[in-house]
C-alpha cells in the first residue's frame, strides 16, 4: 500500500508546488514509484513536469472530480512523465469551477480519496499538490491523505500561519474526516543560513516541533527556481547543483521515516 502525502500550507509561495516535483523525482530516482496528484488549479505542478495542457484518456483531475458517480480509479486519467517511475494526474484551469462544480455532489469531500483507493496498489508513493488555500480541494486532499508535509518559508509570518494549519485545519479534519492524519513533517525551504532570521526561524520551529522537522532543509538555489520553466525536476535540470542534492537527501530522509514506522507496526 503506498504512502499518500498531501502537500499543504495556506499561504503561497511557500515551494509547494517545488517540494511535490522535486520529493517525487527523487523517490523515483532512488526507485520508488511515485503518482503525482494536481489539484491546484493554477496546475503549476503539471507545467512544471513538462505536461502543460496534457490530459489522461478521459481529461483531467477535473473530471474525475466531477463526475456525477464517484470515481474509483486513475487509470484514465493519468499520464507518465520524462521521469522514469513518476506518473503525473494532471490539472487544467477548468478546476477553478471545480469546487462550485463538487457543492452538490455526493460525498463531496472524499472524491479524492475514492479516486485514489485504486491507485494505492500501484504506487509506492502518492504526492497531492494542494492550493494555497483551505476550500474544498484542500479538504480533499486532506481526507484523502495519510500523512501532511508541510513547506515552511524561513520567515517570521510563517510560523503563524503553521500554528493555524496544524491547530486548526488539521485538527478539525481528524475530528470530522480523517481520524488517522498525521504530520509526515515540517520542511525548511528556501533556507539562507547566513542571515540571522534563517537560523531563529529554523531553531524556532525545531524546538516547537521536534523531531516533526526534517533534518533536510531545502536551500535558497537559482537552478531550483530555473528548473520549473523548462518543465523538469531540478535532478533532470542540474543534478549537482545544491537544490538537487537536498531534495534526494529529503527523499531518503522520507523513506528511512517509512521504514522506521513499518518496523514499529510490525513490532507491535
Amino acid at each position: 500500500m503506498s504512502r499518500v502525502i498531501a502537500i499543504v500550507n495556506q499561504k503561497g509561495g511557500v515551494g509547494k508546488t517545488t517540494t511535490t516535483i522535486n520529493l517525487g523525482a527523487s523517490l523515483a530516482a532512488i526507485g520508488r514509484s511515485v503518482l503525482l496528484v494536481d489539484i491546484d488549479p493554477q496546475g503549476n505542478l503539471t507545467s512544471g513536469v513538462g505536461q502543460k495542457d496534457q490530459r489522461g484518456p478521459r481529461g483531467t483531475i477535473y473530471e474525475a472530480l466531477t463526475t456525477e458517480e464517484p470515481s474509483t480509479t486513475t487509470d484514465d486519467f493519468t499520464r507518465p512523465t520524462a521521469v522514469e517511475r513518476l506518473w503525473l494526474l494532471p490539472a487544467d484551469r477548468q478546476l477553478t469551477g471545480a469546487e462550485i462544480e463538487m457543492v452538490p455532489l455526493e460525498r463531496r469531500e472524499e472524491r479524492l480519496r475514492l479516486l485514489l483507493s485504486g491507485a494505492r496498489d500501484r504506487y509506492d508513493f502518492i504526492l497531492i499538490d494542494c492550493p494555497p488555500s483551505l476550500g474544498l480541494l484542500t479538504l480533499n486532499g486532506l481526507v484523502a491523505a495519510d500523512s501532511v508535509l508541510i513547506p515552511l518559508h524561513c520567515e517570521f509570518f510563517a510560523i503563524e500561519g503553521l500554528a493555524e494549519l496544524v491547530s486548526g485545519t488539521i485538527r478539525r479534519v481528524r475530528a470530522a474526516m480523517n481520524p488517522t492524519l498525521d504530520i509526515e513533517g515540517v520542511l525548511l525551504t528556501m533556507y539562507e543560513e547566513r542571515t540571522n532570521l534563517g537560523q531563529q526561524v529554523a531553531h524556532e520551529v525545531r524546538q516547537f516541533f521536534k523531531e516533526k522537522v526534517f533534518t533536510t532543509v531545502i536551500p535558497r538555489n537559482v537552478r531550483l527556481a530555473e528548473a520549473p520553466s523548462h518543465g523538469m525536476p531540478v535532478l533532470a535540470y542540474d543534478p549537482k547543483s545544491r537544490g538537487a542534492e537536498a531534495y534526494l537527501a529529503l527523499g531518503r530522509e522520507v523513506i528511512e521515516r517509512q521504514d522506521a514506522r513499518a518496523l514499529a507496526a510490525s513490532a507491535q
